[in-house]
């Protein structure tokens, strides 16, 4: 099944940085359409660990085809997976193990192959980047981070279903079908 996958942190640095909320939600195989509530788990209702064994039983990384996880820049995801299970005494995970789909690929041919400047808030309409999570984490705006995390699906959301209309189109005109 195709999951939304994405994370907020409290920094860039999977050594030094938390994972605050985990955030995913089932879509549809052949159109990108959500078919289940966005799950958010919540750092600040439980602790980082106890989010990360929640998101590891829901991600079954046994079974490479029960969660394929569709984001944008995946690698990001993968390596705090990977260094904040260390860190919580966890088995790593790695959701970059098995199928996986990542927009930011799409989004830099879409900028004309510069990396800078295709992120998610310049090619949608997504209010703006993450970069106000940590000082919102910190002064305990845990609403705002949420409402935050919405606008962010909502738009992923609707770029990835757009895409999943028009790329196919897209291979017609290549002359294939």
């Amino acid at each position: 099944m195709n999951y939304y996958l994405d994370i907020e942190t409290t920094g860039l640095d999977p050594l030094y940085n938390k994972i605050i909320t985990i955030q995913y939600m089932e879509l549809e195989r052949n159109t990108a359409r959500p078919i289940g509530p966005l799950k958010i788990l919540k750092e600040w209702e439980y602790d980082e660990k106890t989010i990360l064994k929640k998101f590891i039983s829901d991600f079954v990384p046994e079974n490479q085809w029960v969660f394929i996880p569709i984001g944008f820049n995946l690698e990001f995801e993968h390596r705090f997976f990977w260094q904040r299970c260390i860190s919580n005494g966890l088995k790593p995970v790695d959701v970059l193990h098995g199928p996986f789909l990542d927009l930011k690929t799409i989004a830099v041919i879409m900028n004309k192959g510069k990396f800078k400047g295709a992120s998610l808030h310049n090619i949608t309409n997504k209010p703006h980047g993450g970069g106000n999570i940590p000082q919102l984490y910190a002064e305990k705006k845990y609403a705002e981070i949420e409402s935050y995390i919405k606008k962010e699906t909502d738009e992923f959301s609707i770029l990835c279903c757009r895409l999943y209309e028009e790329l196919p189109q897209l291979l017609k005109k290549f002359g294939q079908s």
